[in-house]
């Protein structure tokens, strides 16, 4: 076969693999299905707290206080730390929680929840916003500016998908009250559609998925210190999620784009890798050249990845570090093959890197690279 169909075949193995990664990344992109038993109706609510069985339940009636949430600005301050701004309102009716409000006075100290993920900060605001009467309810609702703390996965960074969500207790620990979510305050709570948050709302570097109340039951080795306790074991908390995921381009642009230019820049070295001195002479090959070339590439990589590194960590092994480690191991056989080729061992199957000048080599090596790369990313997605 003549050099150029060999180059044909490699041009063509790059693009199929190019294609296949392309196809992964954007079904990962694209693809979004609700994991959490979504509280859409009023219905599913009572249906779940009917069916709740937690010790307790029985010996007190069940309190239930229809709380809301309204999202204004969602920022994640570090890997495990997002800051979010809004509103929660509680609706107190005066029959329904006589019990509950004739503990405080005149209604005028009722601080209905908490948000047991809060994390200290110097910035933390949960000041009552408003206080209305409508009947024979009163609505209260406070504004709140807080950092929650929640483990999430990057292990799929930059394709990565998260649910944000807002924990909330009642202050009410020693009672059977249950936060149960203001559905009728929104115009539509169906599978899918995205509620509860500001149309000018900027994520940052996010897109908004969908948002959803749901229960989560937990379990506690500690009553904290009351022995009435009710929610230590199997106890309902109400979460209000945000799913989100990543804006590709930004991280495709901090964090790949580099990495694209250093693979080319080492397929440009390999490309002028001969035992010609003509040819050497004209492209100004030399081995210590070529070497210190792929030690300065070698540097640009660690520091990015040290930087990317210092941003989740606490994580595993994320999938966009697969690209570095494949391109340490590039810069690594690179080298080799320069030292290996110039120093003229062509005993073995060394002599396969002598083949017409190091063409196997050179054949090989954006294939390689590019198959491994797609291996990776199907066995992430």
């Amino acid at each position: 076969m003549s050099d150029k169909k060999w180059w044909y075949a490699m041009t063509s193995v790059c693009l199929v693999c190019l294609l296949l990664i392309f196809l992964q990344w954007l079904r990962a992109v694209d693809t979004y299905e609700p994991s959490q038993p979504q509280l859409i109706d009023n219905q599913s609510v009572s249906e779940f707290l009917a069916a709740a069985d937690y010790p307790g339940a029985a010996e007190s009636p069940q309190i239930r206080v229809p709380t809301g949430v309204f999202i204004q600005s969602l920022n994640f301050m570090s890997a495990s730390d997002v800051n979010i701004t809004g509103y929660v309102w509680q609706r107190y009716h005066l029959d329904t929680h006589a019990a509950l409000l004739t503990r405080y006075d005149n209604f005028q100290a009722v601080a209905g929840f908490t948000l047991p993920e809060q994390v200290a900060s110097n910035n933390t605001i949960i000041r009552e916003a408003y206080r209305h009467r409508q009947g024979r309810e009163i609505v209260i609702g406070w504004y709140i500016d807080v950092t929650v703390r929640q483990p999430f996965d990057y292990g799929h960074y930059p394709l990565d998908k998260h649910d944000v969500w807002l924990r909330l207790w009642h202050q009410e620990f020693d009672g059977n009250v249950v936060l149960t979510p203001d559905l009728d305050a929104y115009d539509s709570t169906a599978l899918g559609v995205a509620f509860g948050l500001d149309h000018e709302l900027v994520p940052g570097g996010w897109h908004i998925e969908d948002t959803f109340y749901y229960y989560r039951t937990e379990n506690y080795d500690t009553n904290f210190g009351m022995d009435r306790y009710i929610g230590q074991k199997g106890f309902p908390e109400l979460h209000f999620n945000i799913v989100v995921s990543r804006k590709f381009v930004n991280a495709f642009v901090i964090n790949l784009v580099p990495l694209m230019v250093v693979i080319a820049l080492l397929f440009s070295v390999i490309m002028i890798v001969t035992s010609s001195e003509k040819r050497a002479g004209v492209f100004g090959f030399s081995t210590s050249g070529s070497i210190g070339t792929t030690s300065a590439l070698f540097f640009v990589v660690m520091l990015a990845h040290i930087q990317l590194r210092q941003q989740f960590a606490g994580a595993g092994i994320l999938y966009l570090e697969w690209f570095y480690l494949i391109t340490y191991i590039a810069i690594l056989l690179v080298s080799l093959d320069i030292y290996v080729f110039t120093a003229g061992t062509n005993s073995g199957w060394l002599r396969l890197l002598f083949y017409r000048d190091n063409l196997i080599v050179k054949l090989a090596f954006l294939p390689g690279i590019l198959i491994a790369l797609t291996l990776v990313t199907l066995a992430f997605f």
